[in-house]
């Protein structure tokens, strides 16, 4: 399980997502970041950034 926590990338940001794939964590993260930030334009560079703040989560 892969996790993602908006806060780690905007401070103050309670949003967090969870999915077994990577990619469908960068998917919703970048869909909160344009619905709930105003972000109309995704750079690569958030994209690793994103990446790099996602952790690993054992499935209880």
């Amino acid at each position: 399980m892969k996790t993602f926590e908006c806060g780690t990338l905007v401070p103050g940001c309670e949003w967090h997502t969870e999915a077994d794939e990577e990619a469908e964590v960068v998917r919703r993260a970048v869909e909160h970041l344009k619905s709930s930030h105003g972000e109309a334009i995704i750079r690569e560079s958030m994209i690793e950034a994103i990446k790099q703040r996602i952790q690993g989560r054992k499935a209880a």
